[in-house]
């Protein structure tokens, strides 16, 4: 990607946020499976050293005879694995892989990428992606909850500034 930040392009509306939604869901089903591979993989690992002690049917692992803590365990590493890559991608390139598909990035008003705590902030007001509801009502700005709150703003990028 070129050094884009002396051009300025424009906020990017509902239709497109929505389809950069769509392809981010693709990419986190695929971590939180991968990631729940690997959680599953520790506690077999963790209940064969008898450091854990898991039911287990066949392969996987019997939820619902296993203590529940094992079961937030798992979800909240799933969870820490999908705010990583958006903390990650936001941060480091200012696009994740469905908003660089949809040619957007995520930007400080200034222009320039947003810093880690911003991100963690964004990724607490999105509302699982509802906060982007409110570009359909403000035309003008075209900000949703999280632009609002933390001060960032989603832009369309030129072609040119997109490769």
């Amino acid at each position: 990607m070129t050094d884009s930040s002396s051009e300025t392009f424009p906020r990017a509306n509902f239709r497109r946020r929505f389809g950069s939604w769509v392809y981010d869901l693709l990419v986190i089903i695929a971590i939180f499976m991968l990631s729940g591979y690997v959680c599953v993989a520790l506690f077999v690992a963790l209940d064969a050293a008898d450091i854990i002690s898991i039911v287990r049917s066949g392969f996987g692992i019997d939820w619902n005879a296993t203590h529940p803590a094992y079961k937030v365990a798992f979800n909240a590493w799933g969870v820490a694995w999908i705010c990583g890559f958006f903390i990650y991608f936001w941060s480091k390139k200012g696009q994740t892989l469905g908003m660089r598909a949809w040619r957007l990035r995520v930007q400080n008003l200034d222009g320039s990428l947003m810093s880690k705590t911003t991100s963690i902030k964004r990724l607490l007001t999105t509302l699982l992606g509802l906060g982007n509801i409110l570009v359909i009502f403000d035309r003008k700005n075209k900000l949703s909850l999280q632009d609002r709150m933390t001060k960032t703003e989603v832009v369309v990028l030129s072609l040119k500034a997109s490769r």
